[in-house]
């Protein structure tokens, strides 16, 4: 059953129906990331029906938009008024297998996605001032603010962002906006392997160059490894940090200077991840970077595949390798490793998300029951168990 609500009232509505009737509800965007986690058989509500700016106050740096609204449309609107979503979130359609542009803002926020300046900026549940949502009781309800200054009633927006619609479906967002860098200029070092690329990048965020972003893509078919620094603000400031960085890091390589043109092609491919566009399985790890040069030397000899960013706090690892190996090695390292892409036998047996410890896990499943306790929301897309009424 597809159901497509345009107001809060239709969608409490289905939300009840769906609890009175024992059935399960799947909230969707734009379908980006639907190939994300196990098959389930679930209804599916499609929030496209909540689409368009509710207001948006630029010197405020405020916009309160609806939560199917696609996230190209609210890129276009604000970069018109010199303005950014500075976790720069992307779009996982062509990542997936999808298309571009079907990535909308509440799935987006709900997932948690955010691109190269997360590692200087944030992630999304930093950026979400408000939100109004119907939680799995069927109940409206309205959080945060619509005002940078106050800080009243942020901890739940914060819950909101990354609950990938298993608390409740979004139906409108209030997000900080900032203003977009005059200049952003990219430095970088050629030739590097991830262990020297992991201490580069580590010298430079330790500079007073204030580095916005910090990635590393390893060569492969005759292309050079690339390690990537970008620096961004005023013109003169930009200007001059990247004239500090050769002799600050001379001991790890020669930085220059890109052309602005391929500095945003790299950068690009960096967020959407496009050198591993042809890798079957994808995982995403996040861990400290001080580890990261360590969990790679166990891929490599298992001839897995990654680029870096976040200064090597994530690694995109393409791998066909037994899933318990990787988990443990992320896990060794102080992280956790997401299933992003597998074949659909793989995503049926293994978890998309990293395993909690068991009083974190029985934390969640609290959580989940406050909001959903006829488990609506309960589709088996993260293959726990539905938790007891």
């Amino acid at each position: 059953m597809h159901h497509q609500p345009t107001s809060a009232d239709d969608l409490a509505a289905i939300i009840t129906d769906a609890a009175a009737r024992g059935a399960r509800c799947e909230i969707r965007g734009g379908g980006s990331k639907a190939g994300m986690g196990a098959p389930r058989d679930a209804e599916v509500i499609d929030m496209r029906g909540f689409t368009g700016v509710v207001d948006y106050d630029p010197p405020e740096l405020v916009l309160t938009v609806r939560a199917g609204t696609p996230l190209a449309e609210v890129q276009r609107l604000i970069a018109g008024e010199g303005q950014m979503l500075a976790f720069e979130p992307f779009d996982h359609g062509p990542l997936l297998g999808g298309e571009l542009g079907q990535a909308t803002i509440g799935g987006v926020v709900a997932a948690g996605v955010a691109g190269p300046q997360r590692l200087t900026m944030g992630g999304a549940r930093d950026h979400l001032l408000g939100v109004t949502a119907v939680s799995g009781r069927g109940e409206r309800f309205v959080a945060g603010a619509k005002v940078v200054k106050n800080v009243t009633g942020y901890d739940l927006p914060k819950l909101m962002a990354n609950n990938w619609g298993r608390l409740a479906a979004m139906t409108e967002l209030t997000l900080k906006v900032l203003p977009r860098p005059r200049a952003t200029s990219t430095m970088v070092l050629e030739g590097l392997d991830h262990i020297a690329a992991v201490r580069a990048m580590a010298c430079a965020m330790g500079s007073h160059a204030e580095i916005g972003a910090a990635a590393h893509l390893p060569g492969a078919e005759g292309r050079r490894a690339l390690t990537l620094l970008r620096v961004q603000g005023f013109a003169p400031s930009v200007t001059a940090r990247c004239a500090i960085l050769p002799d600050l890091l001379r001991d790890h390589g020669a930085a220059r200077l890109l052309p602005e043109e391929k500095a945003a092609a790299l950068w690009d491919a960096v967020r959407d991840v496009t050198p591993l566009a042809d890798a079957p399985t994808l995982w995403r790890i996040s861990l400290p970077p001080f580890s990261t040069p360590a969990l790679l030397d166990r891929f490599a000899l298992l001839g897995a595949r990654w680029l870096l960013d976040w200064a090597g706090g994530l690694v995109w690892l393409a791998h066909d390798g037994d899933a318990t190996e990787i988990r443990s090695a992320a896990a060794m390292a102080g992280g956790h490793a997401m299933l992003i892409r597998a074949p659909e036998p793989i995503r049926a047996a293994i978890p998309m998300q990293h395993p909690r410890q068991s009083g974190v896990a029985a934390l969640e499943a609290r959580v989940r029951r406050s909001f959903d306790p006829a488990g609506v929301f309960e589709t088996g897309r993260f293959l726990d168990m539905p938790h007891a009424d």
